[in-house]
């Protein structure tokens, strides 16, 4: 197997699970990352760049959404007859004979399927499984596993959830994304529809969410989870605890399940963590672990992750990249740190993506004090100029928007107004973590720079 763009999130974990389960495994991608370093690291030869020699010997070339019909790889590969799929086509083959638990849904998906993965092996089991992150507590986005079970992050970009046929799955919302695949609300709307009538077994829906409570077909065992009195599984009695996470009573119809506590801060990890017991449950595993798997559970890198602390100024990095993701992280960094002034460090990501939905952009740091907005993360798109950093921080509705033309003067822009007690929260899908980093390193090396009351 030979994997072009083997680097990216959802590839790499693909790399990892076949080298375990003992396939020879080769790939290639554009640029060095901590993902292809660590699959080097476990015995995979990694190319960076694209050459047609790369596919030599390859039985099959499997290439993600990202890489096109012209890259010299897949040219070679067609040339000489080797088959070439996109990772919808063997996600299928992947999971084949395996009791599969997938997560969908536009949020939540890393962290529902992290906390799942993760009471699994609490409760004693090996599950296989493919992640959206790195789960603090697993130490990696992927593992073969050596049990029934198969936990597994359900993509929709590309579609790519459509080459699944989950036992069960779990749909966390349904909102409107991805605006280069699915142009409209609609679209995406068609194409959850479309994962849930492969659903064999049992449907779990978050009924906060307008769209994926009315999901369902018909024959096919569906439950719901929320806040709302009318879920079958329901969060009450919500309120933050002394860890910086939450705690809540779990209520199955008329069972009060007990008191459960997570590190997680945010009423949207509540959720998540609520579809955790519930998939738990239909699992057979025994409630106490499950309670115990979630106190102890301490996140995903990149999911409102503390980087670090100096001179009460804590730095926070999370992955949010959509306005509801940056609105619920802001609310969680203000319940965690309600003393502390909020910085919302946004880096935009991709050209359609903030084009499509900048009005929702426009309302969605209302959480924060103080917004620094830097210039787009191309990832897979051709620069737009009319749709930069610009044009979004010229749109967000907030008395103090920055728009920085570089990481390194957000750094420095950030560093130069900063009074503590403050919390730094980085929002970004692509590299703009390294701002926090920056901020951080020049704290600890004594503050320079940092204002002062």
């Amino acid at each position: 197997m030979h994997i072009v763009g083997i680097g990216g999130a959802g590839l790499s974990a693909i790399a990892r699970v076949l080298h375990e389960r003992g396939e020879i495994v080769t790939g290639s991608d554009q640029a060095v990352s901590p993902l292809a370093r660590a699959l080097e690291a476990m015995g995979i030869p990694v190319h960076y760049g694209h050459a047609p020699e790369n596919v030599t010997g390859a039985d099959l070339v499997l290439i993600s959404s990202a890489v096109s019909e012209i890259n010299p790889e897949v040219v070679e590969a067609r040339r000489t007859g080797i088959t070439v799929v996109r990772r919808q086509g063997f996600l299928g083959e992947l999971t084949q004979g395996l009791r599969v638990v997938a997560v969908a849904g536009t949020h939540g998906k890393t962290t529902t399927s992290s906390l799942i993965a993760w009471t699994l092996v609490q409760a004693g089991g090996h599950p296989g499984f493919i992640l959206g992150g790195v789960p603090h507590d697993l130490g990696t986005n992927a593992r073969a596993g050596a049990g029934a079970e198969f936990v597994i992050e359900a993509d929709e970009y590309d579609n790519a959830f459509l080459g699944l046929t989950p036992n069960l799955a779990i749909v966390t919302n349904v909102e409107h994304d991805h605006p280069d695949v699915f142009p409209t609300a609609a679209d995406v709307r068609s194409a959850f529809e479309s994962f849930v009538a492969r659903v064999t077994d049992m449907l779990l829906v978050c009924s906060e969410d307008p769209v994926a409570r009315e999901l369902g077909r018909e024959g096919l065992p569906r439950q719901t989870y929320g806040f709302l009195e009318s879920s079958d599984w329901r969060a009450e009695e919500v309120r933050p605890n002394s860890a910086g996470g939450m705690d809540f009573l779990a209520v199955h119809g008329r069972d009060l399940l007990g008191l459960f506590r997570t590190r997680l801060p945010g009423r949207h990890n509540v959720l998540n963590a609520l579809a955790s017991v519930a998939a738990a449950d239909w699992l057979g595993l025994q409630m106490s672990v499950v309670r115990q798997a979630l106190t102890d559970f301490r996140g995903v890198g990149r999911r409102f992750e503390v980087m670090g602390e100096a001179g009460q100024i804590v730095v926070v990095d999370d992955y949010a990249h959509h306005p509801s993701e940056v609105r619920a992280t802001l609310e969680a960094a203000r319940q965690r740190y309600p003393e502390h002034s909020l910085w919302a460090v946004f880096q935009p990501h991709t050209y359609s993506r903030t084009k499509a939905l900048a009005e929702e952009f426009a309302q969605a740091f209302a959480g924060a004090d103080h917004v620094v907005v830097t210039e787009v993360f191309a990832a897979r798109e051709s620069p737009d100029p009319a749709v930069g950093g610009h044009f979004l921080a010229e749109r967000i509705m907030h008395p103090d928007v920055h728009f920085a033309s570089d990481l390194e003067e957000a750094a420095a822009y950030i560093l130069g107004r900063l009074e503590p007690p403050a919390v730094v929260v980085t929002l970004s899908a692509g590299d703009a973590n390294a701002v926090g980093r920056r901020v951080l390193e020049a704290l600890q090396a004594g503050g320079k720079g940092v204002g002062r009351p």
